[in-house]
Order: structure tokens, then C-alpha cells, then sequence
């Protein structure tokens, strides 16, 4: 924990560091379930920068976390918003949310990072998520660690396979739907998560990790992010007093300026996989 104090303590520090003009521009890329849409924004620079990768949670779109998005844009770091495919209400991705699963949106995430590794204006790429797009976001950065810098997943929902698990019948096969969260899913979407061994995946990241959660979340147990705290080489835990499944007020603020501070630590360093 001792580590996590200080990132908070070094993120205040940052509020006063002037906010450089930005450009933005809106994006679509081939996906899981045809084209995905988000919004890239660059600072003006003289040379390469951090790229943040910003996945939105269930039944969301980009617009929910546009807070975080300027603020690192604030901070000099380029970020892509993305509206993942079969997202929530107001999504200007292709797909629907009948069709999309969290192995469907990890194909997203996947495309996304691949559009983005041959951009000469990014000297590298960070990955923050949260809930749904924070179970994505480990998933994916596990799946390729040499890509990725350094990873910030806010209460990410980890407990999808067990919410999956929990709705199979006595002989093991799923439902034609659920309701998850108000929503209804999809078979595809039980078997999808079912089918993920998280924790042993998660482990391949050896990369730098944040974790952020709060006590009083009533819909991912804080349990599920001590448990990947502990799996992983690298990762430091913040844990809210009283903050449930979303971030309010001074939590958010100290939120964003604790990943700011650790995301640019990390961008600093050299990349990790050149000495592999």
C-alpha cells in the first residue's frame, strides 16, 4: 500500500502543470462486429507521446469516462475513447448488445492497439479500463505484455465468469438469455465469460499495474481485486472508503490524478520488453 500513498501524493503535484492545445479527431476501425468508432486526441508536441487506450464499461459508451479522457489530455498524454461494438445506448459503434460478449469487445481492444502500434506519434501504449472494460483490458494486456506500458483498471469486473457460471443449468449449458445488470445477454455472452480462466490469464501481464476499487462496491466485491492484486508481478491496490461501482466526487478527482501520476512514471521508463 505504501507505494499507492505515494502515487496519490505524487498526482497532487500535477494539478499545476499548464494544459497544452490538443487536436481531435473521430476514428472508426475494423472490429469484433464491423466498425468501431472513437475519438483520438493528440497534444501538441515535438516529438512521440503516451497513448492511453480508454475502455468504458457495460451497457456504456465512450461519453461516460469523457472526464478521465481530458483530464490525461490535460497531462500530455494522446487518449483514444472507444465506443467498444454491441455497446450501450447511444453507441456509434456497428453491432448490438445481443451480439457482443467480453471476447467479442477483447477483439475490439485487440484491433484498437493494433491500429495504433505503427503510429509514429506514440512512443507507447497504456491501457485503462473499468468494470466490464477493465476485465477486457487486463484480458488483452496478458495476452500481448510486450505491447503494453503499463495498465490502469479501475474496479474491474472480474466477477463475470462466476455471474456466468452461476446462470448454467444442472447439466451445464446455458440459457438463450440473461439479464446482467438490467441488461439481457445473450448465450454467446454466458459462454464467453464462463470460458475465461481470468486470474491464470491475467498472471502472463508482468507489466506495471493500478488497481483502483471501493469497499462498498455491491456489484464486483472488492475481493476480486485483492485476489488479481496478488496474482500479478507488478500491480498496487487503492481501495476507496465507502465508494461503490463507479468513482464520486473527491474519490474521482483523487482517482484521476492518482493514474495520471502513474502512467507517467511508466512512460518514462524504457520499454520493459527490449530487455526480455
Amino acid at each position: 500500500m505504501r507505494r499507492a500513498v505515494l502515487l496519490i501524493l505524487t498526482a497532487a503535484l500535477m494539478l499545476a502543470v499548464p494544459a497544452g492545445s490538443c487536436a481531435a479527431e473521430e476514428l472508426r476501425i475494423d472490429a469484433s462486429l464491423g466498425r468501431l468508432y472513437g475519438i483520438l486526441t493528440v497534444p501538441d508536441s515535438d516529438g512521440p507521446v503516451p497513448l492511453i487506450i480508454i475502455s468504458h464499461g457495460f451497457n456504456g459508451t465512450h461519453r461516460d469516462k469523457q472526464d478521465y479522457a481530458d483530464w490525461f489530455a490535460e497531462q500530455g498524454f494522446a487518449v483514444f475513447s472507444l465506443d467498444f461494438c454491441g455497446g450501450g445506448e447511444g453507441s456509434k459503434s456497428d453491432g448490438t448488445m445481443s451480439e457482443m460478449s467480453v471476447l467479442t469487445k477483447a477483439e475490439d481492444l485487440n484491433a484498437v492497439v493494433d491500429h495504433f502500434l505503427a503510429d509514429g506519434r506514440f512512443d507507447c501504449i497504456l491501457l485503462w479500463g473499468s468494470s466490464q472494460g477493465g476485465f477486457v483490458t487486463g484480458y488483452v494486456a496478458a495476452q500481448r505484455p510486450r505491447d503494453i506500458r503499463a495498465v490502469v483498471l479501475e474496479f474491474p469486473a472480474i466477477v463475470l465468469p462466476d455471474l456466468a457460471k452461476d446462470t448454467a443449468g444442472p447439466d451445464g449449458s446455458f440459457p438463450e438469455n440473461a439479464e446482467l445488470n438490467g441488461v439481457t445477454v445473450s448465450r454467446k455472452y454466458l459462454e464467453d465469460a464462463a470460458s475465461v480462466d481470468y486470474y491464470t490469464q491475467l498472471a502472463a501481464y508482468t507489466g506495471p499495474v493500478l488497481i483502483l476499487h471501493g469497499d462498498a462496491d455491491p456489484l464486483v466485491p472488492l475481493s476480486y481485486s485483492i485476489r488479481a492484486q496478488e496474482v500479478l508481478d507488478d500491480a498496487a491496490l487503492i481501495i476507496y472508503p465507502g465508494q461503490e461501482h463507479g468513482f464520486q466526487g473527491r474519490a474521482r478527482d483523487s482517482a484521476k490524478a492518482a493514474e495520471a501520476a502513474f502512467f507517467a512514471e511508466w512512460a518514462g521508463e524504457d520499454d520493459p520488453s527490449a530487455a526480455a
